[in-house]
Order: structure tokens, then C-alpha cells, then sequence
């Protein structure tokens, strides 16, 4: 009869349930204690020692990968399967090649980690001495890692582990350290509680507790963002157009109208807000509709911001972008439309199959995966003005880019008013997709100090107020308005001018004095 060592599969489950229960930890469900849970259960299985080797971090590293993106981005596949045209049993292999994918950057972290450590225990007879150690190398490690899964092929930071404390008490550090800062706590405060119990060592935690106390005390002092006295009143403007339904050049007129009839109600606002590619029409089809809305705002004293597709046909390029019709200037009496006016703004990010096919002479024969309607856009320029609307200046982000913090950092100007991002989540229907987009969108919101209105197809359309994390939704899959007001912020948070560079700067000086000093005591 052949033995079963048990161990190893146990080990194996807990570290794909940790991964997997990290899911419940954002949005909707913002159990966020889970979080340190999670990382604790995954860095006990993969944290090396005379049992565990590379090998074998490695491995619970990328089964950890796979729980979390496997359970975390699942919505993926509601527009694999619902509007990709692929039999269920390809949708399922593709999604596993994705989660796959990503699972090798955790995987990577914890593998690396261990091999420097491996070269390095036997120098070190202290125990205590040699978590530090791990962690010090581990840390630097993974946050590389993470930023390369935020960079390589076009990037996707979604489900980054700071996110979990976006709306819990640790998000008074967003105007500090961002997101990015905010990994590294729940990194170093799993780790802390971890040894606490497992080698009853009780420093790191005291250390960290410290760290945080300092940078709670300190935050006040370097971001000095405040409510200044005006209100500014909007309307958000949720269609809920049927996906199958948004492209079909015989809605393009009756969607127009809608979205037209459900504003003209409401023009006693400052700013009027309609959902990316509102509009289903090019803009130039669209022209008198849009010299005429441009005219009716403009009369209502008022600015509308609205989604529509631009093709250019001496290039032949195709823009996804966001335009301002009606006052630009509160001292302005008529509307500034026309076409091509450089009050305007192009989506720079551009998402992977939905917006853009890589290799498309050899995918978009396959399958109607890599033929969707609007997937040939051509991407603007990185660094864009922002858009100007009744006075107001908004820095705009159209639906994935809300997910890099960096680019938003990089079009954040002094003068930027408020933070606007626009989407159409229709894609992902009654999914956590939605919820965790909307928790993304809050998690820049905090990081630059500027309030928020998001406006979506069919939800989450909300605004949100970074000071009082005070948030006002829509119901999703409602054709609604959201008539409501913002109040103004001034000042500028520590994030907003400095972005992740000084603690990138502590973590590089953190790891290479470990590899100095590890080699000095070797020789």
C-alpha cells in the first residue's frame, strides 16, 4: 500500500484558500481584515527554511496567484462567455491562461526571495534574525514584481493587495502613501502578527505599529488638502443601454434621445456628466446633435462632459474620447463646440481585446472574442490637458486608466478641480467587476485629494468625497439620474507630488545594505 504524505497537499489547499478568500476582502463584500490573514497563511507556506525551498515557494506562491485572480477577476469571464462567442469550455481555458499568467508574478516573488535567502541562511544562527532577514528581501521583491504585472504587456494592476484597505481605518495613509504604501503595510503587518504567534517575537510588530502611528501623525503635515467654501451641483446621467444593443446603428438616434430626455429636465447644474461613448454615433455623424446640446447648455448657464467615438478618416484612426460642449468659462455666454476643438480628451489607456487586438491579422479570425464592435481604437497622447468645464478643471480617466495611478499622478495639474472617470461596465453584469472598479476608483480619489464622480453605463455612478469618504450611488442596471453636489478641495497631498518614488527610494537602500552586509559577513 502506497503512503500519502498528506503535509504537502494540506499546505497546498491552504495557500490556493488564502488566495481565494482574499477576494472577500474588497469590494463589495470589504471584509478587509481578511487580508492579513490571507497574506499571513501564504507567507507561513512559502516562507523558506530547511524545508522549504525555492522550489517549493515558488509553488505556493503561484497556487496563492491563482486563488486570488481564479476568484478575484471571475467577472472577466461574464464577457467571455456572454459576449465573446466562445464555447464555455474555451472561455474556462482562457481565463486559466490568464489567472496563470498573473499567478507567476507572486510566484516569481516568493521563489526569488527564497534563493537569496537560501544563499544566505547559514550565516545566521538566530533565528529571529533570519525572518528579518527574509522579509527585508522578500518585501523590495514583491513590489518589483508588482510593478512589473502593472507594466508588462500594457499592464494589469487590478486586484493590487492595497486595495483591500481602501475604505478601512488605514486609508487616512492614502494621501501619504498611496496604494502602493498600503501594500507594504499589510505586507509588513501580516508578517509582524505572523512571528508574533508562530515565534512569539514581539518587535516587528511593535516596529510597525510604530511606523504607523508616525505616518498617521505626520500626514496632516505634508498633505494639507481642505474644503473650500464653494459647492458645485452636477447631474450624472446612467442610459442603461443594453450592451448588444450599444453599437446597433438603429439605436444610435434613440439612445441619443435618451440620455438627451433624461438630462433636459435637470439643466440646473453646474455640470452635466454622460458615461464613456454615450454618444454611439462618430463624431461627426453627430455634428447638429452636438451643435445643438452645445447650444442648450450654454443657455442653462451650464457644461456637459460626454463620451463619443472620433474617427479620423484622412489617418484612419479611431479615438475613444470625452468632450465638453457648453460653457467652458463661467464668464463665457455661448457654447465653444466644434469639431476637433482642443477642449478635449483621448483615452491613452487602452484595454487589451475590448479596445485593442495585439497580433489582430492572426486573432480576430478566430472568434468573435477578437472582433467586437469599437476594439481598433488608436491610443492619445500620455500627457493631456486638462479638460475645461465651466470653470471647473477635470482631470478625466475613461475606465481602465482609473487603475494607474502613476498616469492619473502624471496629469494631475494644480489647478485640477476634481478627479472625473467614466466606464461601461455593462460588460461584466451583476458581478464583483463593477464594485472593485468603483473601490479602484475611490483608492485614487484619497491618493490626490480630489473628489470624485464616476459615471457609468449601467453602474456604479457615483460621487465621492476623499475627506469624509462619504460616498452617493446610483442603483446599478436603473435608467436614473444622480442630481446631487460636490464640495470643492484645495491643497495638494504628499502622494499627488511625489507618487511611490521615496518609498521606492527606502526599499532599493533597504535591499542592496542586506546584500552588502550579507556579503561582508560571508567573506
Amino acid at each position: 500500500m502506497i503512503k500519502i504524505n498528506k503535509k504537502p497537499l494540506i499546505k497546498s489547499t491552504l495557500s490556493l484558500l488564502a488566495g481565494v478568500l482574499m477576494t472577500f476582502s474588497y469590494a463589495p463584500f470589504n471584509f478587509w481584515p481578511l487580508a492579513f490573514l490571507c497574506i499571513a497563511i501564504i507567507m507561513n507556506n512559502a516562507m523558506p527554511s530547511k524545508s522549504i525551498t525555492p522550489k517549493e515557494a515558488t509553488k505556493h506562491g503561484f497556487i496563492f496567484g491563482l486563488g486570488w485572480f481564479g476568484a478575484g477577476i471571475s467577472w472577466v469571464h461574464v464577457a467571455i462567455a456572454d459576449f465573446g462567442g466562445l464555447p464555455l469550455i474555451v472561455s474556462l481555458i482562457l481565463m486559466l491562461i490568464l489567472c496563470a499568467y498573473l499567478a507567476i508574478y507572486p510566484a516569481l516573488a516568493f521563489g526569488l526571495s527564497a534563493k537569496l535567502y537560501h544563499k544566505t541562511v547559514t550565516i545566521e544562527n538566530n533565528v529571529s534574525a533570519k525572518y528579518y532577514l527574509w522579509i527585508m528581501l522578500f518585501l523590495p521583491i514583491f513590489m518589483l514584481m508588482e510593478t512589473l504585472r502593472a507594466t508588462m504587456l500594457t499592464g494589469f494592476p487590478w486586484l493590487s493587495l492595497g486595495y483591500a484597505l481602501t475604505d478601512s481605518p488605514f486609508n487616512i495613509l492614502s494621501p501619504l502613501i498611496g496604494e502602493f504604501g498600503l501594500t507594504v503595510i499589510l505586507i509588513l503587518l501580516s508578517f509582524s502578527v505572523l512571528i508574533l504567534i508562530k515565534r512569539k517575537l514581539w518587535q516587528p510588530f511593535a516596529l510597525t505599529a510604530l511606523l504607523l502611528v508616525s505616518l498617521a501623525l505626520s500626514t496632516p503635515y505634508l498633505s494639507d488638502s481642505h474644503y473650500i467654501k464653494k459647492e458645485v451641483k452636477v447631474l450624472l446621467v446612467q442610459g442603461n443601454i443594453q450592451q448588444n444593443l450599444k453599437w446597433d446603428p438603429d439605436q444610435a438616434w434613440p439612445t441619443m434621445q435618451k440620455y438627451l430626455d433624461l438630462t433636459r429636465k435637470n439643466w440646473d447644474v453646474d455640470l452635466v456628466l454622460w458615461p464613456e461613448a454615450a454618444i454611439p454615433e462618430i463624431e461627426t455623424y453627430a455634428n447638429s446633435f452636438l451643435t445643438q446640446l452645445d447650444s442648450a447648455a450654454s443657455f442653462n448657464n451650464a457644461a456637459l462632459i460626454t463620451g463619443i467615438v472620433d474617427y479620423q478618416r484622412d489617418t484612419k484612426t479611431v479615438y475613444n474620447n470625452l468632450i465638453v460642449v457648453g460653457k467652458k468659462n463661467t464668464d463665457s455666454t455661448q457654447g465653444h463646440y466644434q469639431y476637433l476643438h482642443n477642449n478635449r480628451y483621448t483615452k491613452h489607456k487602452l484595454l487589451p481585446i475590448g479596445e485593442f487586438v495585439p497580433f489582430e491579422d492572426f486573432l480576430r479570425p478566430l472568434a468573435p472574442l477578437f472582433n467586437l464592435a469599437m476594439s481598433s481604437f488608436t491610443p492619445g497622447e500620455a500627457i493631456q490637458k486638462n479638460l475645461i468645464a465651466n470653470g471647473l478643471h477635470v482631470l478625466p480617466a475613461n475606465c481602465f486608466e482609473i487603475v494607474f495611478s502613476d498616469y492619473l499622478r502624471n496629469n494631475h495639474e494644480k489647478s485640477t478641480d476634481v478627479l472625473l472617470t467614466v466606464s461601461n461596465d455593462a460588460w461584466f453584469g451583476d458581478s464583483h467587476g463593477p464594485h472593485q472598479h468603483m473601490q479602484i476608483a475611490r483608492m485614487r480619489s484619497q491618493e490626490l485629494g480630489l473628489p470624485l464622480l464616476r459615471v457609468t453605463n449601467n453602474g456604479i455612478t457615483a460621487v465621492y468625497d476623499p475627506l469624509s469618504h462619504e460616498q452617493i450611488s446610483s442603483k446599478q442596471f436603473e435608467t436614473n439620474v444622480l442630481k446631487t453636489q460636490f464640495k470643492k478641495i484645495s491643497g495638494t497631498t504628499f502622494y499627488s507630488k511625489n507618487g511611490d518614488t521615496p518609498l521606492w527610494v527606502l526599499l532599493i537602500i533597504t535591499f542592496f545594505s542586506i546584500l552588502i552586509i550579507l556579503r561582508k559577513k560571508n567573506k
